[in-house]
């Protein structure tokens, strides 16, 4: 799959430069420091030769959805460039816990009992687990992924004194029709309250305004490779 705006004469170089610039004008006027803030390039549908620029360009850190689809084209991108990092930003089948650990950095879903448990089996038969986020379902979604905010202190004291599992931050995907900012408002506050000082949150279209809320990771997808089509 390619990117629609493949043809408007941006090089990937450019796009980055672009977004880099918004990210860094947003830290500094919420008073941070833009290396703060870690650009993760959603790269999912996109194929090798789409990525590539990307890479050569300079950016290290990518997110996908799913592990199929990741497996499919990042060992051989990652044999290319040793130093990237993989993100997992979907869903995470508990039956795809051995493929994803093997490909993963960062796995930013992590969202139930059942997940947390696999995880846990997998790194005492010896296995390197990724660094990990919880993702909260601020909007209490039914159909959405993630530990709602009234379970969420509950979960993370599991995780961290049941399972010995190393939070380092919490994820959130907002409702699409409700304003961004009282979720991240929302997940800054939880993450204080748990002491946890990883935000991965925000995408193309409100990273400035979740950097405002101190995210530390914001998802960047079509404002780097397009519309995907």
């Amino acid at each position: 799959m390619t990117s629609s705006n493949a043809s408007s004469g941006t090089s990937a170089a450019e796009r980055i430069e672009t977004v880099r610039s918004r990210m860094s004008a947003a830290a500094t006027d919420a008073g941070r420091r833009p290396q703060d803030v870690e650009l993760v390039a959603v790269s999912k549908t996109f194929d090798m030769p789409d990525i590539v620029p990307y890479i050569d360009a300079g950016l290290r850190v990518f997110g996908e959805n799913r592990v199929q689809e990741a497996a499919s084209k990042w060992p051989e991108l990652k044999e290319r460039q040793a130093d990237v990092e993989l993100h997992l930003i979907g869903p995470l089948q508990s039956n795809k816990v051995s493929d994803a650990i093997g490909l993963f950095d960062v796995l930013q879903t992590l969202d139930r009992v059942k997940l947390a448990e696999a995880l846990t089996r997998a790194r005492d038969k010896g296995a390197r687990l990724p660094r990990l986020f919880v993702q909260v379902n601020t909007g209490e979604e039914p159909q959405k992924a993630g530990v709602i905010p009234d379970e969420l202190d509950d979960f993370i004291i599991r995780c961290q004194k049941e399972w010995q599992l190393d939070i380092e931050g919490l994820m959130c995907i907002p409702p699409v029709n409700e304003e961004p900012a009282l979720h991240f408002a929302l997940l800054q506050k939880l993450a204080q309250r748990n002491g946890i000082s990883g935000l991965s949150m925000g995408m193309s279209g409100d990273f400035e305004t979740a950097i405002r809320f101190g995210a530390t990771h914001v998802r960047v997808g079509s404002a780097l490779f397009g519309t995907r089509t």
